[in-house]
């Protein structure tokens, strides 16, 4: 139950962090439409408890968070004394989107990272909307001093869509298999930037399989509609993702749907590669897997 002197992040509004210009930048509690603030703290430290969903029975459980630049990580405790964390996650490959909706908490925060490769999801929330919001802002600030670091030449304004980012789409459509006889399943697909990933469940912590999206310049490209040959399908509004090595199908059960996957995948498939996404885990584990969205183990 949430105490009154607790806040939603609805009514946390607009606040402006900063320690000198180069740290001043406004942060808006509406992040799907603002993703251009964090908070800027001197220590680099901060330790508190969240609620984290569990991954197998999906209760929420009071748990230690420990977010230290020095360590380069944030981590969590089962326990509040344990010596051991329960996960390490680094921050070069941290992540953090508010998600109220999908926890089903005014609160609720989703932190990705990268674990074998593969993404991890926790979820978490906090009864007060001001400390969720805080533990976003130390995030997106530990990011922005880890990139000072690993990009020397660029600028604050460069950095900061860098921080964290919103997923490009979420949403329900169905897939089949690599031989595109098997039948189509209905699952939950994000897409993160160039992950294309999918889950049997909104909430699961692993993704069922993951697939690269690179660029026209690269060889993909989407399509709308279906291949005449295929069959099985629910819905009728087909969508055809191709790679240098195969194609992807999947279906959307409405045209809204249709349209806003598309328009997702155009705008990633528009951006020119970056250098360093050639050498980033899901572009060697989308080669290693050739491409193959039920390749990826499930940990």
């Amino acid at each position: 139950m949430q105490r009154k002197d607790h806040k939603p992040i609805s009514e946390v509004g607009l606040a402006v962090f900063g320690l000198g210009p180069s740290c001043t930048v406004l942060f808006s509690s509406d992040d799907r439409t603002s993703d251009d603030g964090f908070f800027c703290s001197l220590a680099g430290y901060r330790e508190g408890l969240l609620w984290k969903r569990g991954r197998d029975n999906g209760q929420f459980l009071s748990r230690k968070f420990v977010l230290s630049e020095r360590e380069g990580a944030l981590k969590y405790f089962n326990k509040n004394d344990a010596k051991e964390p329960k996960a390490i996650m680094k921050i070069e490959h941290l992540n953090a989107t508010f998600q109220p909706a999908k926890i089903g908490n005014p609160n609720g925060l989703q932190i990705t990272y990268l674990k074998d490769n593969s993404t991890r999801n926790i979820f978490v929330y906090h009864e007060d909307g001001k400390e969720i919001v805080d533990w976003y802002n130390a995030i997106r600030a530990a990011r922005f001093h880890y990139l000072q670091v690993a990009y020397p030449g660029a600028g604050d304004i460069d950095l900061v869509p860098k921080l964290t980012r919103n997923f490009l789409n979420e949403g329900f459509m169905e897939k089949t298999g690599p031989k595109h006889t098997e039948g189509f399943k209905k699952r939950w697909f994000t897409l993160d930037d160039r992950r294309l990933m999918y889950f049997k469940d909104p909430l699961d912590a692993f993704a069922r399989g993951e697939v690269f999206i690179g660029s026209k310049e690269n060889r993909y490209e989407v399509q709308e509609g279906l291949p005449s040959t295929v069959q099985g399908t629910h819905w009728q509004y087909g969508i055809t993702i191709v790679t240098p090595d195969r194609m992807f199908l999947f279906t959307c059960e409405n045209d809204v749907d249709h349209l806003e996957w598309i328009s997702a995948f155009r705008k990633v498939l528009s951006k020119p590669m970056l250098p360093q996404e050639y050498a980033a885990p899901a572009y060697s584990a989308a080669l290693k897997n050739g491409h193959d969205i039920d390749s990826v183990t499930i940990h």
